[in-house]
């Protein structure tokens, strides 16, 4: 049974023949913490920067953390990998320092720390409770004592935040380090794919969701109903083969929720998680297995005894056998949650509504413009390596919380197509005359994917060409960003012009920078990081070396987009441990005419309603 520990108990670590020492430390939260850990020498003295794993620097020979801030995370432990100069390892958490985040540990839920085996069997635990203005906290300390390891409960919290725990561990230039690690895990979080928003207030899901923008965030998806667990399989059990017998059937919308697009949206983030922690675990037993082959291989080379002959044939000839039998288990494994999740996927995907749906999806043969805005719009599918036939709908909240940009390194052409259909999707989701799109066209590039918009009437105002239009129309949406902004802090809506369109705005811009100068594209940065909490979105079709010349100053442009690709490529990473996911676009099936029929549709409404 586990230990349940308070502040100063200790607690012996297992060892025995048999991965001794590979632990994992899990960490839960009730927002977003990131997650640091020390090396000590005995008398608990860091003695440099290299002996700290952070987000800048996951890695140290037998230690692993997260590269993000989250409200769960798993730390990777191998005790027997650690110098022997390492006497303690402390695990530290911290508060981000992005926008919107809690301003100490007192006002959110007690963070929890476990000691597990890779098995998951819990070792021991400790609630760090009593916390008020504190911001980081060293949560718990693994430390060697003649010879054998144990776990102390620390919950020292620190008012200073991450610096001044850093400081008081005895790390050199603490602030600086401190001022690194907060800019790396801003740099990890821009690039990552967000995690669902919790829902309205009352939900079922409540509890365990993700806060609206600006609240607190956890990571961790609403409770399902499913989950891949299901008898062991023998190993070598086939990739594609059918959910194991006894494993529980999946049953499309079973998640937490009020509605059945709550539910499905809630599902897909929990095969989602499901999927990569899944693989997380594969990966780690393949490196338990290679790690501990290597071991054994050393250890027969270094005895002179051991390392030729029959006997030292037959002893590595044994060691490869273990391994092979770990990754037979491991796959044995993978292969029986790969399998349930396939069978979710099969029952899930078909009834998807239309905004979560693929365009070969038979829901946009009966389309119609909805009443309200949907909980979410599909961008994309992400796959990993382990999978590829496996495909997770790419589900982001609406109203979008930050803009979009497709690289068009890669393919021009296709970018700006893929940018047109996603501005199709966005413009079906919503209501008649809730959304509107405009189009930066500098050099008119982009006519010919622009069709579909531009016969059925959608956009409205042609696209701006040359400087003149960039100016005029970058102009307008930051004096409706500017108009609408003073309204909201002077609680005064109504002061708002007349004719404004306080519809949701997508500003298309194609072949960025041509056509703009300084103003303008200090006008687009500005765009980026103002508009959407007014409903001015961006979506930037645009290759970063085009834009070299700005230098530095641009940076913070792209590192507030969402990166999207027209092509496969593996770049967003997942908030629960890191992987990298290979994403790919929503395409059209050659021949079909989903978008052209869905935006005539979208244009007929429009004028039926006369909007």
């Amino acid at each position: 049974m586990a230990a349940e520990l308070v502040r100063g108990q200790n607690h012996p670590l297992p060892a025995g023949p048999e991965g001794a020492g590979r632990l994992e430390i899990r960490v839960t939260a009730g927002t977003p913490v990131v997650a640091v850990a020390t090396l000590g020498d005995e008398h608990g003295r860091v003695s440099g920067t290299e002996w700290i794993a952070h987000p800048g620097s996951p890695h140290l020979p037998g230690l692993e953390v997260s590269q993000q801030a989250a409200a769960s995370h798993r730390l990777a432990v191998d005790l027997g990998a650690l110098s022997e100069d390492v006497h303690r390892v402390h695990v530290l958490l911290a508060l981000p320092t992005a926008a919107g985040v809690p301003a100490s540990f007192g006002v959110v839920a007690a963070p929890h720390v476990a000691v597990t085996t890779l098995d998951g069997a819990e070792v021991a635990g400790f609630t760090i409770t009593g916390l008020g203005p504190e911001t980081a906290v060293v949560a718990v300390e693994l430390y060697r004592r003649q010879g054998a390891w144990k776990v102390r409960a620390v919950g020292q919290g620190y008012a200073g935040g991450l610096a001044a725990m850093l400081l008081d561990q005895g790390v050199p230039e603490a602030a600086g380090l401190a001022a690194g690690i907060h800019d790396a895990v801003a740099k990890g979080l821009a690039r990552s794919v967000a995690p669902p928003p919790r829902p309205q207030s009352g939900s079922p899901a409540s509890s365990s969701a993700t806060a609206t923008a600006g609240g607190p965030i956890s990571y961790q998806h609403p409770r399902r109903h499913t989950a891949p667990q299901a008898p062991d399989l023998p190993p070598g059990r086939p990739a594609d083969a059918a959910p194991p017998q006894g494993a529980p059937q999946p049953v499309a919308g079973d998640a937490s929720g009020w509605t059945m697009e709550e539910r499905l949206y809630n599902q897909v983030w929990g095969m989602f998680e499901d999927l990569a922690r899944t693989a997380a675990a594969y990966r780690s037993a393949v490196d338990f297995a290679e790690s501990r082959l290597d071991q054994e291989l050393d250890r027969l080379l270094a005895d002179p005894r051991t390392r030729v002959g029959p006997a030292a044939d037959a002893a590595r000839d044994q060691a490869r056998a273990k391994q092979a039998d770990l990754m037979d288990q491991a796959r044995a494994v993978l292969d029986r949650d790969l399998a349930q999740l396939r069978a979710e996927s099969e029952v899930v995907e078909p009834a998807l509504p239309p905004p979560y749906a693929g365009w070969e999806s038979p829901v946009w043969h009966g389309y119609t413009v909805p009443m309200e805005v949907p909980m979410a719009a599909r961008l994309g599918n992400l796959h990993l390596p382990e999978t590829p036939e496996l495909r997770i709908p790419l589900l982001v909240r609406l109203p979008l919380e930050r803009g979009l940009w497709i690289d068009s390194s890669q393919d021009r052409r296709l970018a700006m197509e893929i940018a047109v259909t996603i501005a199709a999707r966005l413009l079906a989701s919503y209501p008649v005359g809730d959304f509107s799109v405009h189009v930066i066209d500098p050099a008119g590039t982009g006519s010919a994917a622009l069709t579909p918009l531009t016969e059925s009437g959608t956009l409205r105002v042609p696209p701006a060409a040359g400087a003149a239009g960039v100016a005029a129309l970058i102009g307008r949406m930051t004096e409706r960003v500017d108009l609408v902004q003073m309204a909201m802090r002077a609680g005064a809506p109504d002061s708002l012009p007349v004719d404004l369109d306080t519809a949701e705005q997508l500003l298309i811009v194609n072949d960025f920078p041509y056509g703009f100068d300084d103003r303008t594209v200090n006008q687009l940065r500005y765009l980026a990081d103002e508009g959407p909490s007014v409903g001015v979105h961006l979506l930037m079709v645009a290759d970063r070396d085009d834009a070299r010349a700005y230098g530095p100053v641009l940076d913070p442009l792209w590192r507030s987009l969402m990166r999207l690709t027209p092509t496969p490529e593996d770049h967003l990473a997942d908030p629960w441990v890191g992987h990298a996911w290979t994403y790919e676009p929503l395409l059209v099936p050659p021949g079909s005419h989903v978008v052209p029929q869905v935006l005539r549709q979208v244009a007929a409404a429009r004028q039926a309603y006369g909007r």
